[in-house]
């Protein structure tokens, strides 16, 4: 298969020096591309900016991205060469509506209006081609993680999504549960974020070696 991975965060310009991101690493899609590597698979990794391991680029095609409107355009002109999108980065949900130029002065006071970015998974199932899979992430608190998730995965369309707790963050463990759209679900228990990145590679290739219903 030749499978397309997203990760880490974007950057959202303020001015020509700050911007707003999230906390990202970037460790879930290295792990993603690996697994994917050593399975067989044909790799490219679309990645925001974080730092990455020089092993990435022995399994993985790497292209950089920085800001929502980079990573748009990147998952246009690759997707559709693909037979799975893996969507595991962290995209901001606002940026600022206008870009100030050169650098605000501390102190002069700063009052940001933001819009809402394009729902880039929505926006690839929408153009999905009945042979394409779209696996998307959620990440919420763990009181209401499983009905956002299930919600979310209906609202954008997506084959199946990957949902776990806040608590993962920044944690080498990790406790997911992978919801599929015909409402089918595994829930593996706590597992190393690299063990996981394995079993969701097997879970994706076992959901595509079955015959499509209108095969």
């Amino acid at each position: 298969m030749k499978i397309l991975i997203t990760a880490g965060p974007t950057r959202e310009p303020i001015d020509d020096v700050r911007f707003i991101s999230n906390r990202s690493s970037g460790q879930m899609g290295f792990a993603l591309a690996r697994a994917a590597a050593e399975a067989g698979h044909d790799v490219t990794l679309l990645l925001g900016p974080v730092l990455m391991p020089p092993s990435v680029e022995d399994c993985a095609q790497v292209v950089r991205f920085s800001t929502t409107a980079d990573l748009e355009a990147l998952l246009a002109e690759h997707f559709p060469a693909h037979d799975v999108l893996i969507k595991a980065a962290a995209v901001a949900d606002y940026r600022p509506r206008q870009l100030i130029k050169g650098k605000t002065p501390r102190g002069a006071g700063l009052k940001i209006e933001l819009e809402p970015t394009p729902d880039l998974v929505a926006g690839c199932a929408a153009t999905k081609r009945d042979d394409q899979t779209i696996i998307a992430f959620a990440l919420e608190e763990p009181a209401v993680m499983e009905a956002r998730a299930v919600e979310k995965m209906q609202r954008k369309k997506v084959d199946a999504i990957l949902a776990n707790p806040l608590a993962t963050m920044d944690a080498a463990d990790i406790e997911p549960i992978l919801f599929y759209a015909n409402g089918d679900r595994d829930a593996p228990g706590r597992m190393p974020k690299t063990r996981l990145a394995g079993w969701l590679i097997d879970q994706i290739q076992a959901v595509r070696s079955q015959p499509r219903a209108d095969a």
